[in-house]
């Protein structure tokens, strides 16, 4: 299991009417997770662009537990349980530092497309290499 952790600080922009995070900023939260979890792995997603391959959202789902305010700062963790097939499941947790207190959880799947052919492929070699040390071993062909 891969846990990684990155933090984010809530900035005024972010913020609604009601001075919580708007509920939408935090799918954007998820991609930092996602984002800087990959640059942590030594693979971006350029580089996986860049061999060929797209990784778009297939499935969301986000449960807003309590709000977060302007200026606290956000740990976000992010969690992949499994090695990904065709398809990568990556869960979410984003907690309110501050406070000390779950703001939200949730999870993002993402396929892994083929620019090419525009189909769905297994994961490519780069991505289970990059993440494969967090699984014991269980490499997928």
């Amino acid at each position: 299991m891969l846990i990684y952790k990155t933090s984010v600080r809530v900035r005024y922009a972010d913020t609604d009417q009601m001075k919580y995070v708007y509920n939408g900023k935090y799918f954007e939260y998820f991609e930092v997770g996602r984002t800087e979890m990959m640059r942590e792995l030594g693979l971006t997603y350029k580089e996986i662009e860049d061999i060929g391959f797209l990784m778009p959202v297939l499935e969301t789902k986000i449960t807003y537990l309590s709000p977060a305010f302007y200026d606290e700062l956000l740990e976000i963790q992010t969690i992949v349980s499994e090695l990904p097939k065709v398809k990568v499941h990556i869960d979410h947790v984003i907690k309110s530092l501050d406070r000390d207190v779950e703001v939200v959880k949730g999870y993002v799947e993402l396929a892994f497309i083929n620019t090419q052919t525009m189909k769905p492929t297994r994961a490519p070699r780069i991505f289970l290499d990059a993440i494969s040390k967090y699984f014991n071993n269980e490499i997928q062909q």
